[in-house]
């Protein structure tokens, strides 16, 4: 059996810890270091090495007299490194030495939801988010998508779903877990295998199988659980004395089930239309027919839909928006069609995704924060359409909110005037045009270069929209100004000259007035490296002697802190030409010398600069029409499997206004061929209009993180994202970076000063 499971096992050698480092983490499993326990044996906590850094640990020890042994220990190693969720417990490691079997999991420091069903302290949309959580876990193992082979859990519970520090639910215990092929209708598996009474699927006890759906029952089970705040059985003298399943479906069956729910004066009662899709969908998961039980991907809408009216009612801008709730019954009343509703926040829910008003030409809708956002038809801004043309200007194919449709606008000089009816008073708005694109590119990535004119009528200055931005709802929108608003009207006449440069069709839905989203942006120490926290132990990577052998200097330590420290400052390497460090997480960061990752450039207009303030104590300098970053990454020197973000670091010349275009970022076919997108090396500046004193420009840096506009780092450097990619698991590969980046505007680089490209983890 031992040279089976060794065999077995080899696949999985990044995997494996030494007993002894087990055995010292848990001090000899004391029971001090004890957390729980169940039918595999017990767990204990810990700090250790692992495949993914440093650690405190669950680590479960199993004990073959309680039923679980070899078959389950592999099962779970096989498990969970082919199934890797943010909503499944990861497996970190594992040891097999002498009689001893044991995994290594992520630790959950609030343990199991079990323990958590009567809590005071957890709020009605926290109970909501971990099943939502619990039940992404468990589609993703059904894999709707046909994308890996089917996971039947066999073994859903309560008390196998864990809950980390901001109570993120994460499935478990996989030992026996069945798989099935993803591309059946109904995976059908006979097994002998039994589950936990009270969760198991009634079918099972005729049919002696189990499905993907006898997962969605027992999930039912645990709704139910978290619904009422108990468990699904009582207990005596450890045996079954009562099942509540029965009792909680006759309850929900007469329309009792408000007697039946968990109450505390702690916490804010949960909203009625928020438990009318709970138990909805708790109820049918607990049907007798599997055929009548939903899939989880359905599971996980409905949730995630009660998610949103407990979080709307728990919100202070729930409260505030009670206030004028006389002005919106009012306003719900004159929507195209008249809207139904039967609560506040059902109300409230359906104004956030926005109605027709004003005869069908004008979209009202809430934001989060319960501000008005309100866009007008491009057919009520217009004073006259194209009267000449043959073709009707108006389309109606493009799935636009209004009734009129879109506006076929093919660059031609266009005068609107724009009155508003419903914006809140002072808040400072934007103001955008809203299109598609009418002959869409596949390639195109969430920017696009339309480089479109406009100005204020009576105003002479032509201002230039050069981006398009893609929403999440398929529109695109450029920005044109912005101004804060004193009442809820205000009315613009802006003139639309047409495309600078590069012809495009647009189908034109309106003018979009929007709430701008402004935001605290945290201090990310951009530049500067991490200080050291207190758990700077669990973040020293284990080979941290061997990187710092990397550096150009010898490299003076005493303590494994001390080591650390100099680690996350960073040092040079690679004869000054690279440098490395690690970041906040302990994830490896990179940077690379400009003229390392610039070597196919004609120096004729390029040279290199000594510059003290460099890392590397020299840049460089361009005045080029493009830049070339051709190099390739060692991936040593970046940690594996992670999602990596590559920067542009530089200096503006003083002379700004040639570098406000945005520039082209091409990619090279292993990029994958629709990599061409659009960054800026200046801010852009939205006009406002009728500023305060000394207000002039907009700077987005103010907004939530744009990809594709620099900032400004604490080193006094500039950077602005240029490429994303996923490092591989093996180390010894080389990641080749190809990118092309070209002025949109037909000017040079002018004299911009490049430091170099960093990497660092998202």
């Amino acid at each position: 059996m031992d040279a089976f499971m060794q065999t077995f096992l080899q696949p999985f050698q990044h995997l494996k810890i030494q007993l002894e480092e087990i055995t010292s983490a848990t001090n000899k499993f004391d029971e001090k270091n004890y957390i729980g326990g169940g039918g595999f044996g017990k767990v204990y906590k810990g700090v250790v090495s692992h495949s993914e850094g440093r650690s405190m640990v669950a680590i479960k020890r199993l004990d073959p007299t309680h039923g679980q042994g070899a078959p389950e220990f592999l099962k779970e190693i096989t498990m969970l490194s082919r199934y890797r969720h943010q909503n499944l417990t990861s497996l970190l490691g594992f040891c097999f030495q002498g009689n001893e079997m044991i995994l290594v999991y992520e630790h959950a420091s609030r343990g199991s939801l079990d323990r958590h069903l009567k809590s005071p302290h957890l709020t009605w949309s926290q109970r909501i988010k971990i099943c939502r959580d619990a039940a992404k876990g468990l589609n993703y193992l059904h894999d709707p998508r046909d994308t890996h082979q089917r996971l039947i859990h066999c073994d859903v519970k309560s008390a196998n779903i864990l809950l980390d520090d901001q109570w993120n639910a994460k499935v478990s215990d996989f030992g026996l877990a069945i798989m099935g092929p993803a591309n059946e209708q109904q995976s059908v598996i006979v097994t002998m295998a039994v589950g936990t009474p009270g969760y198991c699927d009634p079918q099972y006890a005729m049919t002696h199988t189990l499905t993907k759906e006898s997962d969605v029952y027992s999930f039912g089970v645990v709704l139910f659980e978290v619904l009422c705040g108990v468990l699904c059985c009582t207990y005596s003298k450890g045996r079954v004395q009562k099942k509540l399943v029965p009792t909680w479906t006759k309850s929900y069956e007469q329309n009792k089930i408000n007697d039946i729910i968990f109450k505390n004066e702690a916490i804010q009662p949960l909203d009625q239309s928020a438990l009318e899709i709970f138990s909805d969908i708790a109820y049918r998961c607990l049907k007798n027919s599997r055929e009548e039980r939903p899939k989880m991907d359905e599971v996980v809408k409905e949730l995630e839909s009660a998610l949103e009216s407990q979080e709307l009612l728990e919100s202070q801008e729930f409260s505030e928006w009670k206030e004028q709730l006389f002005y919106y019954e009012e306003l719900s009343k004159r929507a195209e069609p008249p809207l139904h509703y039967r609560s506040k926040v059902e109300l409230r829910k359906l104004l956030s995704k926005g109605v027709l008003v004003n005869g069908g030409r004008t979209w009202f809708s809430l934001n989060k924060k319960g501000e008005h956002c309100e866009m007008i038809s491009f057919t009520e801004c217009l004073d006259s359409v194209r009267s000449e043309l043959e073709d009707d200007p108006w389309q109606f194919q493009f799935n636009s909110r209004f009734p009129v449709g879109t506006y076929h606008y093919m660059g031609e000089t266009v005068k609107t005037r724009v009155k508003t009816q419903f914006l809140s008073p002072g808040i400072t708005y934007t103001v955008n045009l809203v299109f598609k694109f009418r002959y869409p590119n596949k390639g195109r990535k969430c920017h696009y270069l339309i480089s479109l004119g406009y100005k204020l009528q009576g105003e002479t200055k032509t201002l230039m929209s050069y981006l398009g931005c893609e929403r999440e709802d398929g529109w695109w929108t450029c920005e044109l100004y912005q101004f804060t608003s004193d009442h809820s009207t205000i009315d613009l006449e802006i003139i639309f000259e047409g495309f600078y440069g590069t012809y495009h069709l647009m189908e034109v839905e309106g003018i979009e007035f929007r709430p701008l989203e402004k935001v605290e942006h945290k201090n990310e120490m951009l530049g500067m490296q991490p200080m050291l926290d207190a758990n700077w132990e669990e973040k020293l990577p284990t080979n941290y002697e061997h990187m710092m052998k990397w550096s150009k200097k010898s490299l003076q330590w005493t303590t494994k802190k001390e080591a650390y420290s100099i680690i996350c400052k960073g040092f040079l390497i690679n004869d000054g030409q690279e440098w490395f460090c690690l970041d906040n997480n302990g994830k490896k960061c990179y940077m690379i010398l400009a003229t390392m990752a610039c070597k196919r450039v004609l120096y004729e207009y390029y040279h290199a600069l000594s510059l003290p303030e460099s890392r590397f104590g020299v840049a460089l300098e361009c005045a080029a029409w493009s830049l070339n970053i051709v190099c390739k990454i060692r991936s040593q020197l970046l940690s594996p499997e992670t999602a990596y973000a590559s920067y542009l670091v530089y200096k503006l010349p003083q002379v700004k206004s040639l570098l406000e275009a945005p520039m082209l970022v091409k990619g090279e076919e292993y990029l994958g061929s629709d990599y061409n997108w659009y960054i800026y090396l200046v801010s852009p500046q939205t006009p406002v209009i009728r500023p305060e004193a000394g207000q002039k420009t907009h700077n987005p840096l103010d907004r939530p993180k744009i990809k594709g506009v620099p900032r400004e780092r604490n080193d006094g450097w500039m950077e602005v994202l240029i490429w994303e990619f996923q490092t591989p698991c093996i180390t010894t590969k080389t990641i080749d970076m190809h990118l092309q980046l070209t002025s949109c505007g037909n000017k040079n680089f002018s004299r911009l000063i490049i430091q170099g490209v960093e990497f660092r983890p998202i």
